[in-house]
């Protein structure tokens, strides 16, 4: 079959590593490290899987539970990621729990809740968790292709996680840290950049 002139295959999105690093004012010594791949999947759709390294008896894991949204679920240990068109202020955030429950939330603005939304339902991120002895991995795919404002346009992203050990206390830990106390929602927090999808 012979090639057809001018026609330029569009090449695959790139797979971003990335590290998260520790909020200074919430230490641990429970976990080793995080990481994260992040890459843009045919059909407008965003996959990220996060790598969690550390003592897991020191450490509490929500069970699994059947797929579905669940409240505060940032409560436990959770993964997180936020969602913005580069350069403007809305943006959606989603909780992903190894327990397989999920939240999503949009904003119009720096912590200023969208009046009225009610698409968030139907967005329901597959989580996929996998589990060793001393590595927690969980894969999430987001369905851009529901957000048509984001299935194309250039995007900023927040990477975050909450982890919890075995005496309840919190650790929290992103791509970058604004200075001050923990905040996922800034705008300094949104420190990956992902270029525009054909």
């Amino acid at each position: 079959m012979g090639h057809v002139i001018g026609f330029e295959p569009m090449p695959p999105d790139p797979v971003h590593a990335v590290t998260l690093n520790c909020h200074p004012e919430t230490p641990t010594d429970a976990v080793r490290g995080i990481a994260a791949h992040v890459g843009r999947e045919p059909g407008g759709k965003l996959a990220i899987t996060y790598i969690l390294e550390g003592d897991f008896n020191r450490l509490r894991v929500p069970a699994p539970r059947a797929r579905g949204i669940a409240g505060r679920l940032w409560q436990h240990t959770c993964c997180e990621v936020f969602i913005a068109c580069k350069g403007l202020p809305a943006y959606y955030e989603f909780n992903l729990s190894p327990s397989g429950e999920w939240a999503a939330y949009a904003f119009d603005g720096y912590r200023l809740p969208r009046a009225g939304e009610s698409r968030t339902r139907e967005l329901d991120p597959k989580v996929v968790v996998r589990g060793a002895a001393s590595t927690l991995e969980l894969d999430a795919v987001i369905r851009l292709d529901r957000l048509p404002e984001f299935r194309a346009a250039p995007l900023s992203l927040a990477l975050s996680a909450v982890v919890e050990d075995s005496a309840g206390a919190l650790s929290y830990w992103a791509l970058r840290h604004p200075a001050g106390k923990p905040d996922f929602h800034h705008s300094e927090a949104f420190a990956l950049e992902l270029g525009a999808s054909g």
